[in-house]
């Protein structure tokens, strides 16, 4: 089974937002199926399974939306798609193991199939096939700019994993942890997609800046999902954060803002055992008003990625990355 065939869940919406840049989503997915291709059966088995992890492809599709409103898409950018696809199914991978997590989009994860090693070694395989595929383009730029974000990404999830306990954690602690793990990849794919078209530096820039302010709303909404949202919509394990002690945004602005009474009980739920902590702490966090001001947040980053779509002209592709910062914002998966 491939990527390509392997059963996807309901994504109509993304294939008609997608609808520009259809055909080089299937290209992208043509090089994933034949650089991932192995004559191992265990290799391929595992490799199939991650046919059902295959979600929106918004990394591929920022970089190839990004691409088409700076004027076309070159078969550089179908090969980067497919870089960046990996590099962050990489990352699932990996944040499965790190979570302890059973479920990724509505299907058992890797480790809860084949255990801990195998998912490890899988994501590793992952990122050298992705650098590998990164260096046929001949182009030390790609490899420079890819090999940058990787090591930013993985220092942010270290970064978070020496933090997990910590109750004081920052805010401008959490940016700096946010905007590693997961801006820095949405980033990268913009400019990529900038550079590749041929951009000057200055659109380059603000295309950049666009990627990173998406990343970080998309990031807080992701958060904010862990908390109050439902599995069975959101199709992984839900709660995680809470259950490691990984301070998100919500948490941090009550445990800084609330009052000392309501802030003691909440580090209380926070240290106790058992698996009961978002259903405890929901109600603490609606009614400190920690939810609504994450949520602020987020909006205020996805506003902000939006304000530097000016630096290029009216398009569908450039509609379709404004909509996208919304979209990133307001979800439930």
């Amino acid at each position: 089974m491939s990527l390509l065939t392997a059963p996807p869940a309901n994504r109509i919406m993304a294939t008609q937002l997608f609808t520009p840049i259809a055909r080089d989503l299937v290209a992208v997915e043509r090089i994933l199926n034949t650089t991932l291709e192995s004559s191992r059966p265990g290799v391929d088995q595992l490799i199939a399974h991650l046919g059902y992890y295959k979600g929106k492809r918004l990394r591929p599709a920022l970089l190839l939306l990004t691409a088409r409103a700076c004027g076309g898409v070159e078969s550089a950018h179908h090969t980067l798609g497919a870089v960046v696809e990996m590099i962050h199914t990489a990352t699932l991978v990996h944040d499965d193991v790190l979570d302890s997590a059973s479920i990724r989009r509505h299907v058992p994860t890797v480790n809860s199939l084949w255990g801990n090693q195998a998912s490890i070694l899988l994501g590793d395989y992952l990122f050298t096939q992705a650098f590998h595929l990164s260096a046929t383009l001949d182009d030390v730029r790609a490899c420079r700019i890819i090999g940058k974000a990787t090591n930013r990404l993985c220092e942010g999830e270290l970064h978070q994993i020496t933090c997990r306990g910590r109750l004081d954690l920052s805010e401008d602690e959490y940016y700096d942890i946010i905007d590693a793990k997961t801006a820095e990849l949405t980033a990268c794919c913009c400019k990529l997609g900038a550079m590749y078209a041929g951009m000057p530096d200055d659109v380059i820039a603000n295309l950049t800046a666009y990627g990173q302010s998406l990343g970080l709303a998309f990031q807080i909404a992701d958060d904010l999902l862990d908390i109050e949202g439902v599995e069975a919509k959101a199709g992984k394990s839900l709660g995680t954060d809470l259950e490691q002690q990984k301070l998100t945004l919500p948490l941090i602005w009550l445990l800084e803002n609330a009052p000392k009474e309501q802030c003691d009980r909440v580090r209380s739920i926070l240290t106790a055992t058992g698996n009961h902590k978002r259903e405890a702490l929901l109600p603490e966090l609606r009614s400190a008003g920690a939810l609504d001001y994450a949520r602020s947040e987020a909006e205020s980053h996805a506003a902000a990625a939006c304000a530097k779509l000016e630096c290029l002209p009216a398009s569908p592709e450039r509609a379709i990355l404004a909509m996208l910062a919304e979209r990133a914002v307001h979800r439930d998966h």
